[in-house]
């Protein structure tokens, strides 16, 4: 039996803040006792890890990534090994990333084949969304397969026609699907049919630099496909999850129907709390690398984000972190901005832009690990396991120094990536120590971690819905 015992750190959990230590034994929580206290003083180990001064924090639990993922004729470049790597830096420990089915395969094709690239190559835990991009009957029943395995969530794109892209129809059946066997479809919504008409009178007028990316997916395309994926969801019957919300206008669509009572979920990211189509305008190209999809949009939504995340009609940050190289991959984009593969780098900054937020009065400190914690760890089914520090959790544990400053830059990042989307960017707090399943991954900002470490978790269904 291997124990560990953190001592006199300020434990913050969605829920409670308290002084306490705590027992970790065989990678799991088997206790907390206030510090100081006879009980506290009563913890026995092998290995102590002085918290004092630090936070003690569950590890992150970043619910959407994209390791390796094939797109635009390239691929992300970060592997699961650098990626999960990266995550651990920043204090995440679980990733959950998307499988990806092709048209005219099959579900168990499209994630055996993620499973291939990630088994023994990861640093932390990981799980499996579902890329549906072709529902048929057969995709239909595999489905039920899938959520058996602990595959639990399945996405679905309104964009990128031609390559995700599924129509009404074909997101009705999975919703009516999902409804039965108690999956949770995940949405990219927006209207890709008629962003792809203003993509062509864009090039046509010669308008091909980066921050036109910006100008054509309009903030009134991601609400209308916002409010049309809610309706279909509510005649199915099913819960729906908008991942990347970047528009005021679709955060309102959100907030009407939860309003209403429906089962409607959504998900915002880093870079649109923080970044804005000023950086999507910076000359020599250099707006490339601010390309993503949803588009970062005006300054004047971010508010709007932070009060959703606020008033909970938003309940979870993640990173949709799906990094292309400035040299080379998103120079494809030169002269045309729809050739920019679409992707930020971001899961090693989350957890610190968080933090940097409730310095800046956005949301509290329980705010803070509810959306970056413990509510993924809930909408996707790996609570109490992940996403908190109870007794029989994972000790998944990150010591957080609430004080220590850093300036972000590509110069000192892990992830494997040419740029920083936040180079420069100067915040407070940073990450010390970090356990997974109770094995030190980052010891005192060195890397003690290795591939392999991480295991394939699998999933419950939404623990929103029961």
């Amino acid at each position: 039996m291997s124990r560990t015992v953190i001592r006199g750190g300020l434990v913050i959990t969605a829920s409670d803040e308290i002084h306490a230590d705590v027992l970790i034994e065989d990678g799991r929580i088997a206790a907390l006792a206030a510090s100081g206290t006879p009980a506290a003083e009563a913890f026995t180990a092998e290995r102590t890890i002085d918290a004092t001064g630090k936070y003690v924090i569950p590890g992150g639990v970043d619910a959407h990534t994209h390791m390796e993922l094939p797109f635009g004729g390239t691929f992300a470049s970060d592997t699961f090994e650098t990626g999960t790597r990266a995550a651990a830096w920043g204090g995440t420990t679980t990733i959950v990333d998307f499988a990806v089915q092709s048209v005219g395969h099959s579900l168990r094709e499209g994630l055996d084949a993620w499973h291939a690239k990630a088994e023994g190559n990861c640093a932390v835990d990981y799980g499996f969304h579902m890329i549906v991009s072709d529902v048929n009957q057969e995709t239909l029943k595999e489905m039920d397969l899938l959520i058996e395995e602990g595959v639990t969530s399945f996405k679905q794109f309104m964009a990128y026609p031609g390559v995700f892209y599924s129509d009404d129809g074909q997101i009705l059946r999975a919703m009516q699907r999902s409804a039965e066997n108690g999956g949770l479809i995940m949405m990219h919504a927006e209207n890709g049919i008629a962003i792809d008409v203003l993509v062509e009178q864009a090039l046509a007028r010669g308008e091909t630099d980066p921050r036109y990316h910006g100008e054509v997916r309009k903030a009134l395309l991601e609400a209308e496909a916002t409010h049309r994926a809610i309706k279909l969801a509510q005649v199915a019957g099913a819960p729906l999850y908008v991942v990347h919300v970047s528009a005021m206008e679709a955060v309102a669509e959100l907030a009407r129907a939860r309003d209403e009572g429906l089962p409607v979920f959504g998900e915002t990211c880093p870079q649109y709390l923080f970044l804005s189509t000023d950086n999507l305008a910076e000359p020599d190209f250099e707006g490339a690398k601010y390309v993503c999809s949803t588009p970062l949009r005006p300054r004047e939504h971010r508010a709007k984000l932070w009060q959703g995340l606020r008033t909970n009609d938003l309940q979870v940050v993640s990173t949709d972190h799906c990094p292309f190289c400035f040299t080379g991959q998103k120079e494809l984009g030169r002269g045309d901005f729809s050739k920019i593969p679409n992707g930020l780098p971001g899961v090693e900054n989350r957890m610190d832009l968080l933090h940097q937020a409730v310095l800046d009065g956005h949301i509290s400190r329980r705010r803070w690990i509810e959306i970056a914690c413990a509510t993924p760890a809930r909408m996707f089914g790996l609570y109490p396991k992940k996403g908190t520090i109870a007794p029989g959790a994972d000790a998944d544990v990150v010591i957080y120094d609430p004080h220590a400053e850093q300036v972000m830059s590509a110069e000192t990042h892990h992830m494997n990536v040419d740029y920083s989307a936040y180079e420069g960017k100067h915040v407070t707090g940073r990450v010390e120590t970090v356990l997974s399943r109770g094995e030190p991954v980052i010891t005192e900002r060195e890397y003690t971690g290795h591939a392999g470490h991480g295991v394939f978790t699998p999933r419950s269904t939404c623990q929103y819905l029961n």
